[in-house]
């Protein structure tokens, strides 16, 4: 890849809030130039406005679990700036409510088919768009989870996906070798986002009790995600944790 940051292409999914928004955020104020995607196009916007990165970021709203606007996602990054160099395979949704077994199919696939099946469109198109470049060759960063490793109580879809990720991971990885593509993943635990901020008001533990969980802030997400993206391509991190220091992961709580 070239060093100028400043033609290294990334594509962020789910870049409109989140981890997705810190990383795109971390990305832009390095020099690269993002195209950020979401499924609604102001969330997008913000981001770019808020950057101060002017042309070098580009919103094109995609929903993941469509492969079609998968691929039209890429074909706009590719014809509007000639490459890609960096897939942030962001885009991701948490469980339905209530306990599983009170779930409908509709819920349990609306899930998988962000989750897993959207991760997949994403990678299979890296995939085609980084091994015909010139030069060829780039880098995607799954976002997995701890939930990979340790479920919280009633998370059998999100956790489910999250466990999938993780051998999206480790064959791409393999499989992305003859390509010059790096592949690794980030697997965070309680960033401060819309997603995570019930654990300030006491979630679930595995011994039935209810608990506040320590947070971190997610732009410290975000530079752990450029710190991957900046690596070399002879470099990978294939499993890149971070988390809140006291939170309940290791161990018994």
């Amino acid at each position: 890849m070239s060093t100028d940051k400043k033609s290294r292409i990334a594509i962020v999914t789910g870049a409109g809030s989140g981890i997705g928004r810190a990383a795109a955020l971390a990305l832009l104020g390095d020099g690269w130039t993002v195209v950020l995607a979401g499924r609604r196009l102001e969330p997008l916007e913000q981001v770019a406005d808020t950057s101060g990165a002017g042309a070098r970021a580009f919103a094109v709203p995609t929903d993941v679990a469509n492969p079609d606007s998968v691929q039209a996602l890429f074909a706009a990054a590719v014809e509007r700036f000639g490459r890609v160099d960096l897939l942030f395979n962001n885009a991701g949704v948490g469980n339905p409510p209530g306990p599983f077994e009170d779930w409908t199919p509709e819920q349990w696939r609306g899930v998988v088919d962000i989750n897993l099946s959207g991760m997949f469109y994403c990678i299979q198109q890296a995939f085609r768009t980084m091994q015909k470049q010139t030069p060829r060759g780039g880098r995607i960063i799954n976002n997995g989870s701890i939930s990979a490793t340790a479920p919280r109580p009633n998370s059998i879809a999100y956790t489910s996906t999250k466990h999938a990720v993780e051998g999206l991971t480790k064959t791409a990885s393999l499989d992305g070798r003859k390509h010059d593509i790096a592949v690794g993943q980030i697997d965070v635990g309680n960033a401060m986002t819309e997603l995570a901020a019930r654990m300030t008001k006491g979630v679930p533990q595995a011994n039935g009790e209810v608990a506040i969980e320590p947070v971190i802030d997610v732009a410290i997400v975000g530079q752990s995600v450029l710190y991957m993206a900046n690596l070399p391509l002879e470099a990978n991190v294939l499993f890149h944790t971070v988390m809140a220091t006291k939170m309940p992961f290791v161990g018994r709580g």
